[in-house]
């Protein structure tokens, strides 16, 4: 997760190296990368090495050289261990004489956040070796990315001609046509999309039905995490992952157990913090709820009851929360529970993951990722939440389009997604390749849970104007934690707002991008599914 909170309805502005900077576990987190891959082996003058044997440089490309050397220790890791399935890493498929071929001497320019620069351009010397491409990094500052590619894309010439961004803007960026259709390119070079988990393809891949804009980058998603010494200090028991807390009651009942055992440890931790962060921990439990945000025509649907009971299960969950968790974002909640503040917490997985690493938590032999708590309603299901992630785009106005979408096909490839998982650098993989993997499995506590979790994900689709519509519900569900006003007051304002924010990007005017079918698959794709325990 990269993005920091903002108390107006824009996106936020501070990278993920920033959050860590500015949280209170910055002295164990400082070495993590931050969100940038570590460093692949350096490969100097790469234009020089064109003529390489591709199967060399490839061979570079490994555990030895990329996870970092204590995590290969804590795990036993030998350097040519396979994190991933190699029928399924595309840069282990694709033709690179060919690549080398029409590619060799040109330029890819590459919009990347300033802060991650240096990272970024010793990690892509392997694309160049490869490729014979060159990539010169464009380096934008945190505080304004988003602002700064607007305003390139709105002058048409933008000074990139690729660029990795939080995924619920792909609709701000797909709908004006500020970016490159990729379908054909994907045919050609084989992208293999059938390996990403649909949640993630539909949603951080495709703009509804209008075709392939975007490569799953950072692909993350909602879990709840528990430490099992204090649950059993509880209950008595060993954590079962799906029956330890079967339903959102249970948790509300056990966190209030655990809030009593030490006033250094809160029984749960979440963010409430206005904008988006109220929005995202509404919609990890509205849709156990069974909440669709929209109906068939666009119209918002989610101030129900169903939409009102999980604002309530927030507010009964909040009374056994750490203190200030109104003010909540991402830092606050990853410095409390790496902390060992928190008895439970509903973060993303890299919680799970993260917590697990000497070097970055206090809690590494207590910790466990359970599957999502159920709800005991009419219309509920199991909907585990993908929320907020990454995707990689081509600027429509790139002179160099296929080469872009090269040198991004090498970056969300699976055996390099695989080693930022174990990194545990917060940059997550999507691949069913990957997250299956056992050996893999072995350095991510949380991947067999989230795996099986994501063939039943929810996720809001990226449509335009739809991160300043979960910054604008987030500030009055923020309202009602802070008790300001009720619940159902909260949701009708925000539904109240998303009408307004979507009037202002075409819908109910006619001119919606598509239709709501065109994007209702992929809101939820576990439907008809059993469930996985």
């Amino acid at each position: 997760m990269s993005y920091k909170n903002s108390d107006t309805a824009k996106p936020a502005k501070v990278s993920r190296r920033s959050f860590l900077k500015t949280t209170a576990s910055a002295s164990v987190a400082a070495t993590i990368g931050a969100g940038a891959a570590l460093p692949l082996v350096a490969i100097k003058d790469s234009h020089a090495l064109t003529s390489e044997d591709p199967a060399d440089i490839l061979a570079k490309i490994n555990v030895g050289n990329y996870v970092d050397e204590q995590y290969r220790t804590q795990y036993n890791l030998n350097d040519d261990d396979l994190l991933w399935d190699p029928a399924k890493d595309w840069i282990r498929t694709v033709d690179w004489d060919k690549v080398r071929s029409e590619f060799s001497g040109t330029t890819v320019r590459f919009a990347i956040g300033a802060a991650d620069t240096e990272s970024a351009a010793d990690g892509l010397a392997p694309f160049e070796a490869l490729s014979g491409i060159k990539v010169e990094l464009v380096p934008i500052p945190d505080s304004s990315m988003y602002d700064k590619v607007l305003a390139e894309f709105i002058s048409g010439n933008a000074s990139f001609d690729a660029l990795q961004f939080f995924s619920p803007w792909l609709g701000d960026f797909a709908g004006p046509g500020f970016l490159h259709k990729l379908d054909d390119f994907a045919d050609k070079w084989n992208l293999q999309l059938d390996d990403f988990y649909d949640t993630y393809r539909l949603n951080y891949g495709y703009f509804g039905d209008k075709g392939l804009y975007g490569i799953p980058f950072d692909c993350d998603i909602q879990m709840v995490h528990l430490r099992p010494s204090l649950v059993k200090q509880v209950t008595g028991q060993d954590i079962h992952k799906s029956e330890t807390i079967p339903t959102y009651d249970e948790f509300i009942r056990l966190s209030a157990e655990l809030d009593k055992i030490s006033p250094d440890v809160a029984g749960v931790g979440m963010m409430a913090g206005r904008g988006f962060w109220s929005t995202y921990t509404w919609e990890h439990i509205a849709a156990q709820h069974g909440v669709e945000l929209f109906d068939a025509n666009w119209e918002p649907s989610f101030n129900s009851d169903a939409g009102v009971r999980a604002l309530e299960t927030i507010l009964a969950l909040q009374k056994n929360s750490a203190e200030g968790v109104a003010g909540w974002g991402w830092p606050e909640n990853r410095a409390a529970w790496l902390g060992g503040q928190l008895a439970t917490n509903i973060s993303w997985q890299d919680s799970g993951t993260q917590g697990t690493r000497p070097d970055q938590s206090t809690i590494v032999d207590d910790l466990v990722t359970i599957y999502e708590p159920r709800v005991n309603a009419d219309g509920a299901r199991f909907a585990p939440p993908n929320i907020a992630g990454s995707t990689s785009c081509v600027a429509a106005s790139s002179k160099n389009a296929e080469g872009a979408f090269l040198m991004l096909s090498f970056l969300t490839t699976a055996s390099i997604m695989a080693m930022n998982e174990a990194n545990a650098n917060g940059v997550a993989p999507g691949q069913k390749s990957v997250l299956t993997n056992e050996k893999l499995r072995s350095v991510s506590q949380p991947a067999e849970v989230w795996a099986n979790s994501l063939e039943h994900a929810w996720c809001a689709p990226r449509i335009p104007g739809m991160f300043e519509m979960e910054q604008a519900l987030g500030n009055e569900i923020n309202k009602a934690v802070v008790g300001q006003t009720t619940a159902p007051e909260a949701l009708q304002a925000g539904a109240d707002a998303w009408k307004k924010i979507m009037k202002k990007n075409g819908f109910f005017s006619g001119k919606e991008p598509f239709a709501y079918a065109a994007v209702e698959p992929g809101t939820y794709v576990g439907k008809g599914k059993p469930l996985p325990f």
